[in-house]
């Protein structure tokens, strides 16, 4: 048998210059020049660039001055990108900028074990003063890992009572310690025109390391630090030795919290009657209390002031304390008045009233990963309930431009009543849907906003028709499936925005008949002095 020899190497195809289209010509077709998204040639023109859709672009009026989000989406893994700029973005020579990885529990939950929130906050708070700059809010929770990571992180971290880091943590179940992608920036600039240098306000010299990798060029760095409290010290010094230029971790008096109760790590599982539903964590989130009110039992209440009696405190022309109140199960608020609170601490700082300062409401976080959606799905739970108690329970849909620090904050305003009437009564349960838009999405939400401002529509309403979109697409059969595993029976007490909303909304009424929840009182916010 005779073995052929295999073929010479054939050059590549030449196109023949005389036959069909410049491949240029092209290109030109398909592809929008730099700075597409400034110029659009038509109102429906959508640009893409690499793996970076434009959607979007809508006006913010933020406490630091106006903003304009262009919301950018991520056509391969599908996750939103939204660019916050200030001033002038396309000639400015040079920018402040922050790479801003979302952080649900800081920036939704109130949540206070992280740093994340005052960084994002203190980064609008520069670029409005420096006059022109852009914020990049990315979609990678978690260093990238998404909230099932996270938490999973949280509860192994919380189970050792902080003897473990979060970098342990991460490599113990087989991730890095970082799984953030940052090239859609460069894309994003291509899109919007951006030619400027970078002056990147971080402590963290990967991202530095990434903007430069994609040939964008870093004049200089400013750190964001904030003084540690209790609750983020353990995350902050992990930082620290993970690589993160922090001072503050190391030099501070603050002594570490731990959680209220013992944390016992578990395995991933499938809930029974819901078996979409994979059970993937529990921990304890320490929530930033809602006007001041401080929560104390009745020990802690009689232990504080002991000594001192709560009058000596609420005398004087800089009282730390504004008032106190009983409620259900012989619990107190205490309201302080922080700014008086924080002045009297530097002065005395044995003092245990100034433990007011740090003192959370205690809520537990539960994370489940939903295999027919691919979402995250997360529930928390406030105290421990009672055969006799009737929980208050919200569903409250999420709201990521009320993320950021702006003048008018009603979803954020919705979230703490509905935090503050769960706490009072004692026992309640929050369920965060995170479909934004009625369940449309973040990308059908920015459109609606985007469509009404520029006059294209006259009303959401009208917008969602443009879109195609109906008025409610949110799945409240799923999310009332799961909630139904943290309520000890059928009777609860419900919070809605209002009683029209609940017109509206008929889906709900029969999502709550189909799971046999009997609403025993309806809480309408809207109804709130």
């Amino acid at each position: 048998m005779s073995i052929s020899s295999p073929l010479p190497p054939q050059p590549p195809e030449v196109p023949d210059p005389n036959f069909g289209p410049r491949f240029d010509t092209l290109v030109e077709q398909i592809q929008d020049a730099s700075g597409a998204v400034f110029r659009p040639t038509a109102l429906e023109n959508r640009p893409l660039y690499g793996q970076t859709l434009f959607i979007a672009s809508c006006a913010l009026d933020t406490r630091f001055g106006s903003f304009r989000a262009y919301v950018f989406q991520d056509i391969i893994d599908k996750h939103y990108i939204i660019a916050l700029a200030h001033g002038d973005v396309v000639g400015a020579k040079t920018l402040y900028t922050r790479l801003h990885s979302s952080c649900v529990t800081s920036e939704t939950l109130r949540g206070c074990d992280c740093d994340c929130v005052q960084q994002l906050e203190g980064a609008f708070k520069v670029i409005s003063e420096k006059g022109n700059g852009i914020l990049f809010y990315l979609m990678q929770e978690g260093r990238g890992v998404g909230y099932v990571g996270k938490a999973r992180d949280r509860m192994l971290v919380q189970a050792s009572l902080d003897q473990v880091s979060t970098f342990a943590a991460y490599t113990a179940m087989g991730l890095q310690k970082d799984h953030r992608n940052y090239d859609n920036i460069s894309q994003i600039c291509y899109l919007l025109g951006i030619t400027a240098s970078w002056i990147v306000l971080t402590n963290n010299p990967d991202k530095v390391n990434a903007l430069k990798s994609q040939g964008l060029v870093v004049a200089g760095t400013e750190a964001l630090e904030f003084e540690p409290s209790p609750f983020n010290l353990a995350y902050l010094t992990s930082k620290a030795a993970g690589g993160h230029i922090l001072r503050r971790p190391g030099e501070t008096t603050v002594k570490r919290a731990l959680p209220p109760e013992p944390v016992i790590p578990f395995k991933p599982h499938a809930i029974a009657n819901a078996r979409r539903f994979i059970y993937s964590a529990s921990y304890f989130l320490p929530m930033k209390p809602v006007d001041s009110d401080i929560l104390l039992t009745e020990a802690q209440f009689k232990d504080l002031f002991r000594k001192k009696a709560i009058d000596r405190y609420m005398s004087g022309s800089r009282p730390l304390v504004l008032g106190y109140q009983l409620i259900r199960e012989n619990r107190f608020f205490v309201k302080i008045d922080a700014e008086n609170l924080t002045a009297f601490c530097r002065e005395s700082p044995n003092d245990p009233i100034v433990d007011l300062l740090t003192t959370p409401y205690w809520f537990r976080v539960h994370v489940y990963y939903d295999i027919v959606t691919s979402q995250e799905f997360v529930v928390l739970t406030h105290g421990q309930a009672k055969i006799y108690d009737i929980p208050v329970v919200r569903l409250h849909s999420e709201s990521l431009f009320n993320r950021f620090p702006l003048r008018a904050v009603d979803n954020r305003d919705k979230f703490k009543a509905s935090v503050k009437h769960i706490v009072t009564y004692g026992v309640g349960a929050i369920q965060l849907i995170y479909n934004d838009g009625r369940g449309a999405g973040f990308g059908a939400h920015a459109t609606d906003l985007m469509l009404t401002e520029t006059n294209q529509a006259f009303s959401s309403d009208e917008a969602y028709r443009k879109l195609g979109v109906g008025y409610d697409s949110r799945d409240y059969d799923a999310a009332l499936r799961l909630l139904r595993h943290h309520i000890p029976n059928e009777k609860i007490q419900m919070i809605m925005n209002s009683p029209a909303s609940l017109v509206k909304k008929p889906e709900y009424a029969e999502a709550l008949n189909a799971h046999r929840i009997d609403v025993e009182k309806w809480i309408f916010l809207d109804d709130q002095s």
